[in-house]
């Protein structure tokens, strides 16, 4: 081990979908991870929301989940449904699929695309300078980067050793979850107290007990153990059923944080290393996947010299915004799931119909999803900010989509309109120009129809970075912003 461009820290969803496109893009990137596998202990996501399918999607592997997985309407509000399957995207569902498949089937598109994983190591220390990064790695190694990005978790040494903030709030909740066996047959089924909610479930006839369990108290700062989930069994329960044999033991809270700034010079922090919240609406895979994709491309850019530094700049300015709201909307159900008394029932009854009108249900399953993301690009066509939406297309060659354009997540210059005009020399090495056509709507979710555009420029992580015609003088600078200036080799 000497060096490479970048070095990621953690081989999760994150990590993985990070190294992937950075590898996609041309740049050097390897991947440290303490464990010597990709096997994972215990429960962690249960699968995809629509923006992280088409995420997938847009770069060819959905398929490679959608045949493991179970497609469902996943999305919810505190434990309200909210049904996308009239939603515009040509994957109006959600998956279901345990983050141990998951993270398997990335680690093998991974090394498909050669990324060298040094497993059974962990970054332990680093330094940087001006022009890089010195990393320390357990039992004396080292390597050194340009560029080191953690995705290590909430309790990421890369934040911590970087000294960046993560200001945020407290767990007021803890919940112990556990696969184990029972002597007894329990009280099947969810039930609710003034400390939270708790459940038991069969897995199939002869598998462990799922049980999920808030406890009495918060701050605890030793792993659980077997003894601590029958404690918390017996206070909510009055017993531990015969608890034993447990397959494994987990505990979670309601901490939330969120760094102050996901970037320290040449270190980036990604995923759970940047924000953290109650696992409540699936969202946080998720959001750590679309901060992945979001950097990829435009650290790629910075390291092969087709972009200036300051675009790294545009990462934290578009994906900080992204995660606050997650934090909170999982603040809003923490509270709605944990209250008890006829209050919060009340409330919970109100939010319930609430989300059961049209025009709410879209907003907030919207914003479960992922499919109404916008970043500030400033004023102008509706697209502007927003994923493009999987067009059909027609071209020369025949017919495509719009996602299969971004297979190899190079930028695109998408032409509706008349061919030709569209002078792009300068560009050439670094976008793909593509004259379609299109006969049918265009369509956002909540927003509703919007005016099909003579052409767009789309980045390789799917959002508009322009939308005009042959006459807007703004293309140029729209490519140079996000591209590279003319000069750029």
């Amino acid at each position: 081990m000497t060096g490479h461009a970048v070095v990621i820290a953690g081989a999760g969803p994150t990590g993985l979908m990070l190294a992937a496109e950075l590898a996609l893009a041309g740049a050097d990137v390897a991947i440290v991870e303490r464990r010597t596998s990709q096997d994972l202990i215990g429960q962690r996501a249960l699968g995809f929301s629509s923006r992280t399918i088409e995420v997938l999607d847009q770069r060819g592997i959905a398929d490679r989940f959608l045949s493991q997985g179970q497609v469902a309407q996943v999305d919810g509000f505190a434990w309200t449904r909210l049904n996308i399957s009239d939603f515009p995207t040509r994957h109006p569902y959600g998956l279901g699929l345990v983050q141990q498949r998951i993270e398997r089937i990335l680690a093998g598109w991974v090394g498909e695309l050669g990324v060298p994983i040094y497993r059974g190591r962990e970054v332990t220390g680093f330094a940087q300078d001006g022009t890089g990064v010195d990393i320390e790695l357990s039992y004396g190694r080292s390597l050194q980067a340009q560029y080191l990005v953690g995705c290590d978790g909430g309790r990421s040494l890369v934040r911590k050793a970087a000294g960046i903030e993560f200001p945020g709030w407290d767990p007021s909740t803890s919940c112990l979850i556990a696969e184990v066996e029972l002597g007894e047959e329990p009280e099947w089924g969810l039930r609710r107290d003034d400390k939270g909610i708790h459940s038991l479930s069969r897995l199939g006839d002869g598998e462990p007990v799922r049980v999920m369990v808030t406890e009495q108290a918060v701050g605890h700062a030793s792993e659980p153990t077997l003894r601590d989930l029958s404690r918390a069994l017996i206070a909510v329960y009055g017993t531990d059923y015969g608890l034993h044999n447990a397959t494994w033991i987990s505990r979670f809270t309601d901490m939330t944080r969120q760094a102050a700034s996901y970037r320290d010079r040449h270190v980036l922090l990604a995923g759970d290393a940047a924000h953290v919240h109650f696992p409540v609406g699936g969202q946080g895979l998720q959001t750590g996947v679309q901060d992945a994709v979001n950097l990829g491309w435009k650290l790629a850019q910075v390291i092969n010299g087709t972009s200036p530094e300051r675009l790294l700049d545009t990462y934290h300015a578009e994906r900080h915004p992204v995660a606050a709201r997650v934090l909170h909307n999982a603040m809003a159900q923490t509270a709605l799931l944990s209250g008890t008394g006829a209050r919060i029932d009340a409330l919970r009854d109100t939010m319930s119909d609430l989300l059961s009108m049209d025009e709410p249900r879209k907003r907030f399953a919207a914003m479960m999803s992922g499919l109404d993301i916008h970043y500030d690009l400033g004023e102008g066509h509706p697209l502007l900010g927003r994923r493009m939406p999987d067009l059909d297309l027609l071209t020369a060659d025949g017919p495509t989509r719009v996602f299969t354009l971004l297979h190899m997540a190079r930028p695109v210059l998408l032409n509706l309109g008349e061919p030709g005009g569209f002078d792009i020399t300068p560009w050439r090495d670094r976008v793909q120009l593509a004259h379609a056509k299109y006969a049918g709507t265009c369509e956002l979710p909540v927003l509703g129809e919007v005016t099909t555009p003579a052409a767009v420029l789309i980045r390789p992580d799917g959002y508009v970075a322009w939308v005009g015609d042959l006459t807007h003088p703004g293309l140029p600078d729209a490519l140079t912003t996000w591209f590279g200036s003319r000069a750029a080799a």
